[in-house]
């Protein structure tokens, strides 16, 4: 265990001679497993997905298709942030423990909203470049009187349930690289489980678990191979070293290999292990990272693990040699099913790569795998259409079918789905009354090419691939807007097809909780939240939340009332990049809990989103030649935090409107002379110079100067 005292909150200083008082014992911990395993508190959500199988299904019954349109909201409660929202809360005996940006934990009246306690992990700004995906969190776990969160600097810290005193902390990474940790941790038998991300950053992947109590380590697992002339590890993972080894080429560590377990962590009580869903390689591109080829395990792998010794059990690889990010971290659910007349105990996932895979859990073996996008060969794929990377999946040898084109050798390709994937971090959920799995997907299409010029830059992400941006035509940019939808699918996974449909106005949306009721809840990317049969997905209900929802939704009981409950807020990847797909634009503190129960009167909270007009831009006087080279720069070192052709998304600041654009001064303290670092701004010194920040503002200009022209022309000439 490691002390952080310059990180440590003030409340930990006036409790250290108290700690001792709120361990709890190793029979506490394994009462809290057993309470967990035996889905006896219907009223209760105890863990992650409710259960340790994360069906995310709830057996309350007073909300159903025929009440569902006296929801009405109980109550709402201010996370205090302008980033995203994306935890899982918990609700134990009457208290909910959920997340907002920046690791920051609340303990909240489940019953009334009001706050019983707030932990900040007080993180550095200058953390947030390190993560690739805002600085957001996905929840906590509560086990054995204590509350344990993942903060995104790599710590891993357990709170006194009742007060939120720390108890323990323990750094889980090494600070000096680019990790950090969104994911929620897992909690069974006296472990906490918890893996790390910043594969795009060029670290090594792995998985932990540490002493519940305590917060000593206990084992590791590393789920790609390190550098052969290290010798082994001294872990878990140093049986299946070498077998990880010889699926890889070149010098891989060089550039970390990837492979980061951010999310899907799964315990499963009945073999007693634990399944985890691996990341993408490091770079993307796998020309690079291996360039002889091969399977790189254990990327974009289901890995099953002894759970008490980390030991390698099975695993299963969705997409071998992967080299379009297409990571297997998606939710992982354990059912029983009957396939073919018999009873099996499967995991079923939808990762990114736009299949749905149902696999035995006692070994691994694949028992079906099918698209649930339109993956298509590419000799059936219309001219100029974008190409699947796979169209099939052999279930004798449980490998892809793959479109040779789709590995981008020779020049460009269109390739779908893209990057975001064709289901992302959004939970799934499943119910037994329906037999059906509720999907959030999508299915956007990208440019690759291979990036000949490929040169690690240390502290940013490295991928190997030379991606499309958007064109400057304003009307090919509303058709592409367009032309990215997304939508919640019901997949039925023994009949092995869709049942429903529902369509969504934009890609992205939240996650989705299915009620014994017969309704499944689902979050938009356009702040509604929407109530429908499970059965038919027609709309029963829906609510203004005002922010994207994209949380997993969550159902308890209180004094004989059924509540449901949702965090909403503008905020992650999606938002900081893809500003061009989204509805709203301003970035007030719009982050909130949205709790519902039938005949809710409170009041919705007013959220004003005002739109910012655009400054008219400088014009830079540069070439052509200049301006391309100042969008493959900002692509470079800006895109991540500032928007895909600095369109932002509403959470970091418009460059666009910025009053350093107009500026060069300013612009090169902010660029080049690091004046903001201390904010969050990267430090950029070492990789541009005031040259190159000033091709960056000619290109920004350009984008604004667009921006500009488009609202003039919607802007009604003023009368005298």
């Amino acid at each position: 265990m490691s002390a952080r005292s310059a990180l440590v909150p003030i409340i930990l200083t006036l409790v250290v001679a108290g700690t001792g008082c709120t361990v709890s014992s190793t029979a506490v911990l394994d009462d809290d497993t057993a309470r967990v395993a035996a889905d006896a508190e219907p009223g209760n959500w105890l863990s992650h997905g409710r259960t340790y199988g994360e069906q995310r299904f709830s057996p309350l019954t007073r909300i159903s298709t025929e009440t569902v349109a006296g929801l009405g909201l109980a109550w709402s409660y201010d996370l205090g942030m302008n980033r995203g929202a994306e935890a899982t809360p918990i609700v134990r005996d009457g208290v909910m423990y959920v997340t907002s940006a920046w690791s920051i934990v609340h303990a909240i009246s489940a019953k009334t909203g009001a706050k019983r306690w707030v932990y900040d992990p007080k993180v550095s700004r200058e953390v947030g470049p390190k993560a690739c995906c805002d600085v957001v969190n996905r929840g906590v776990a509560v086990h054995g009187g204590k509350v344990f969160v993942g903060v995104i600097d790599g710590r891993l810290v357990a709170l006194d349930a009742a007060t939120g005193v720390v108890a323990w902390e323990t750094v889980t990474v090494d600070q000096s690289q680019p990790y950090t940790i969104t994911g929620a941790p897992r909690v069974a038998n006296g472990l906490v489980y918890i893996g790390n991300g910043g594969a795009e950053y060029g670290v090594r992947g792995y998985v932990s678990a540490y002493d519940a109590q305590t917060g000593a380590l206990r084992w590791r697992f590393y789920t790609v191979p390190g550098n052969p002339a290290t010798g082994p590890d001294g872990a878990a993972s140093d049986s299946v070293l070498e077998r990880m080894r010889a699926t890889w080429t070149g010098e891989w560590w060089q550039n970390g290999g990837g492979g980061t377990v951010w999310d899907a962590i799964v315990y499963d009580p009945e073999f007693d292990q634990l399944l985890v869903g691996v990341g993408n390689g490091s770079p993307w591109n796998q020309q690079i990272r291996s360039p002889g080829g091969g399977d790189n395990l254990f990327l974009a792998s289901i890995v099953a693990l002894d759970a008490k010794t980390g030991a390698y059990k099975w695993h299963y690889q969705t997409t071998p040699g992967e080299t379009w990010d297409y990571t297997a971290t998606q939710p992982i659910m354990l059912a029983d099913l009957t396939i073919g007349g018999t009873p099996r105990k499967v995991a079923m996932q939808a990762p990114k790569n736009g299949f749905f895979y149902v696999i035995n859990r006692a070994n691994g073996q694949l028992i079906s795998a099918d698209p649930y996008l339109d993956m298509k060969a590419a000799k059936d794929t219309p001219r100029g259409a974008p190409v699947a990377w796979a169209y099939a999946v052999d279930t004798k040898t449980g490998r892809p079918i793959e479109n040779p084109e789709a590995r981008f050798k020779a020049g460009t390709t269109l390739i779908h789905p893209n990057p975001d994937g064709g289901h992302n971090w959004h939970p799934m959920s499943y119910s037994p009354q329906t037999g059906l799995v509720y999907i959030p997907i999508q299915d956007g299409a990208i440019d690759f090419a291979h990036d000949p010029a490929y040169t690690r830059l240390e502290g940013f992400q490295n991928l190997g691939v030379l991606i499309g941006t958007l064109p400057d035509d304003p009307q090919v940019r509303k058709a592409i807007r367009n032309g990215y939808r997304g939508a919640l699918l019901a997949w039925d996974p023994i009949a092995r097809k869709a049942a429903w449909r529902a369509e969504r106005r934009g890609a992205y949306n939240g996650g989705t909780l299915a009620v014994a009721g017969g309704v499944v809840f689902q979050g938009t990317i356009d702040g509604h939240f929407l109530a429908m049969d499970a059965k038919t997905g027609k709309e029963l209900w829906s609510f203004d939340n005002q922010a994207a929802t994209l949380a997993g939704p969550v159902s308890y009981e209180l004094d004989g009332e059924q509540y449901i409950s949702v965090p909403a807020g503008y905020g992650g990847v999606f938002f900081l990049i893809n500003g061009l797909f989204l509805p709203r634009e301003g970035s007030p503190a719009n982050a909130r809990v949205y709790t519902f129960k039938l005949g809710g009167s409170a009041p919705r909270p007013v959220i004003q989103f005002a739109r910012i007009p655009t400054p008219k831009p400088p014009v830079l006087p540069v070439t052509a030649d200049q301006y391309r080279r100042g969008g493959f720069l900002y692509d470079t070192f800006c895109l991540n935090c500032h928007g895909i052709a600095a369109i932002t998304g509403g959470v970091l600041p418009d460059l666009r409107k910025s009053g350093r654009l107009q500026d060069a001064v300013l612009w090169k303290a902010a660029v080049v002379d690091e004046e903001l670092a201390s904010r969050g701004m990267p430090r950029f010194s070492r990789h541009i110079s005031a040259a190159d920040a000033e091709l960056i503002r000619a290109y920004v200009a350009g984008q604004a100067g667009l921006l500009f022209n488009q609202e003039q022309e919607r802007t009604p000439p003023a009368t005298q």
